[in-house]
């Protein structure tokens, strides 16, 4: 057994859960559970960045945080990622996949280092399914959940959707040493739907890979969707109601932060220094 992982034992796991991979709904997929060496995976979560000056996404689909190639990357994480790349590794998720000739990407196109704060969601989706640089097909995602005493009530399962976006097949806590593996299709949805509820010195932590082919299945294309970026899809009203619900309360802070802001800059020109600061007060409290 490497430092990493017992490779030899997740050979054995490969051959035996192949045809489960294939049968699973909606979609191909397996999770693991305890899937590396847990003693390694603890210093990879001790150098997990700072990501606040990284790529921060923050619109109707996703608030969200990800590393951009691998700058950031200390040496365990480098050391893991460069072995999930590796030619044993890659043979041994073909042979659980069914998917051959896997090609890596070191480039960490949308992958690498992930995180979500409190309040944070991934809408449902779909990702995005030729590579940006390399002008491959993304065939495969491996997510690497990093959360040590994650309690049910902090939410951040991660989702499974049929295609008709009809129900949720299936869910994966994002508890520490599991590993979500799923094929990547048009038609593959999945996501973080409804906001984080993990308390503030708490963040859910993942690291992702994708692997690519050189082409893909004349089945899994979907003619008008040959190269696109990452699709959402809406759930159900009533299942979307949350992340609509702390939406509108985020946007109706920020336009109420940003109307007492110009008050107190026009006020400034007429208003003496005491009654300025009585008002910074007040606006403190109408934020809060």
């Amino acid at each position: 057994m490497n430092e990493i992982l017992n490779e030899k034992e997740f050979l054995k796991k490969a051959k035996k859960k192949a045809s489960v991979y294939a049968s699973n709904l909606p979609f191909p997929n397996i999770s693991f559970e305890n899937f590396f060496n847990p003693e390694y995976l603890k210093k990879v979560l001790d150098e997990f960045p700072n990501l606040d000056k990284e790529t921060n996404f923050n619109d109707e689909n996703q608030i969200k945080s990800a590393s951009r190639g691998e700058k950031l990357l200390g040496p365990k994480t480098k050391n893991l990622i460069h072995y999930l790349n590796s030619e044993p590794f890659l043979n041994a998720l073909s042979i659980l996949t069914g998917i051959q000739n896997l090609l890596p990407d070191p480039s960490l196109a949308g992958g690498g280092y992930h995180e979500i704060k409190p309040g944070g969601f991934l809408k449902i989706h779909a990702d995005f399914n030729v590579h940006p640089r390399y002008k491959l097909d993304r065939r495969l995602n491996l997510l690497i959940y990093l959360n040590p005493n994650w309690e049910k009530s902090y939410g951040g399962d991660f989702e499974l959707w049929d295609d008709k976006m009809k129900k949720c097949v299936k869910k994966i806590p994002p508890l520490f040493n599991n590993v979500a593996i799923f094929s990547t299709t048009s038609n593959s949805y999945h996501g973080h739907p409804n906001p984080l509820t993990c308390p503030p010195n708490r963040t859910r932590k993942s690291i992702a890979l994708y692997y690519y082919t050189n082409g893909r299945p004349k089945e899994e294309k979907i003619k008008h969707l040959e190269d696109h970026t990452t699709i959402f899809r809406a759930r159900s009203q009533h299942d979307d109601i949350q992340t609509e619900s702390y939406l509108s309360q985020k946007i109706k802070k920020s336009k109420n932060q940003k109307r007492n802001q110009k008050v107190i800059k026009a006020l400034k020109l007429v208003t003496p220094p005491i009654i300025l600061e009585a008002l910074k007060k007040l606006s403190q409290k109408t934020n809060n």
